[in-house]
């Protein structure tokens, strides 16, 4: 049912729908009928919930940096944990991962060849070479914000440090393709350009998504594709961008013990940098880092 034009907005600003998402939706609308795919107004956030889910990434953002502080040679993946909570809490927020579908812990750290979803545990100890993930998601009166960061324990090997340059510079191409009005397959066919390039491989399969009302919302953002396809980026869409790139094969396997942590197939290195963004009219904001 269409909006009179004077009625209160779908999105919940509060504003006249002629005011606020009138002309959005007409854009939206045209790119329909061309046969284009477009977000459901469900993608959308309004002002105050971008608003909301920048706090809780202001809180994110910290704690990886509390982490960055604090993490070294001879740690445990389960001291990690305890201050990624410890942390959260203090702040008025809760780590979204607890519990989350079962999930053990408060963040995921994932070590080496682990690609992601790595639990913490006190027989991990980080040792000279290693380098870990530790993905962080924080909820804020009710705000979801997203982010993981590689840290590097001592001396790497050359493979070491590659992959984990690589992986950061996948992550900045990806978001260098979002823009208002382009399509998603834009992120993945930037990302999967800096990965061949260096002779690494995508994991296709896990990928990124939506946020902010909830931890895992609509749309999945693959990390490859190709440019100009895929659903419209539309302003007030947030999502991660968050390429898991493997020193070798894309293949992977999950562990049968856990049921939760991924492995490289061929158990060579992998690497993953995630962020949090909003598509805005102008361009986009990054609001976790």
């Amino acid at each position: 049912m269409k909006l009179g034009k004077n009625e209160p907005c779908w999105c919940g600003s509060g504003e006249k729908y002629k005011r606020c998402h009138l002309d959005f939706d007409e854009k939206l609308e045209e790119l329909h009928l061309q046969g284009i795919p477009v977000p459901p107004h469900s993608m959308i956030k309004n002002k105050k919930q971008i608003d909301g889910i920048r706090e809780s990434g202001v809180i994110n953002t910290a704690l990886l940096d509390e982490v960055a502080k604090s993490i070294h040679e001879g740690i445990t993946t389960e001291e990690i944990d305890d201050l990624v909570y410890d942390f959260t809490m203090s702040h008025g927020a809760v780590p979204a991962t607890l519990g989350y579908e079962g999930f053990p812990k408060s963040c995921c750290t994932s070590v080496n060849n682990e690609i992601c979803h790595g639990i913490p545990s006190d027989k991990v100890v980080l040792r000279e070479g290693d380098i870990v993930n530790v993905d962080v998601t924080t909820i804020y009166r009710g705000y979801f914000a997203d982010a993981s960061r590689m840290f590097c324990i001592g001396q790497l090997s050359p493979d070491a440090e590659k992959i984990v340059r690589v992986a950061r510079e996948c992550l900045e191409a990806g978001i260098a393709a979002v823009r208002p009005w382009g399509r998603l397959g834009d992120i993945g066919a930037a990302i999967q350009a800096v990965a061949q390039r260096e002779g690494c491989s995508i994991v296709r399969d896990i990928g990124g998504h939506g946020v902010g009302l909830e931890m895992h919302e609509d749309p999945y953002v693959c990390h490859v594709g190709h440019a100009g396809t895929g659903m419209v980026l539309a302003p007030g869409m947030v999502f991660t961008v968050e390429p898991m790139v493997n020193l070798g094969t894309d293949k992977f396997f999950i562990d049968k013990g856990n049921g939760w942590t991924v492995y490289t197939k061929d158990g060579k290195l992998s690497a993953q940098w995630e962020h949090t963004l909003a598509v805005t009219e102008t361009g986009i904001e990054i609001l976790t880092y």
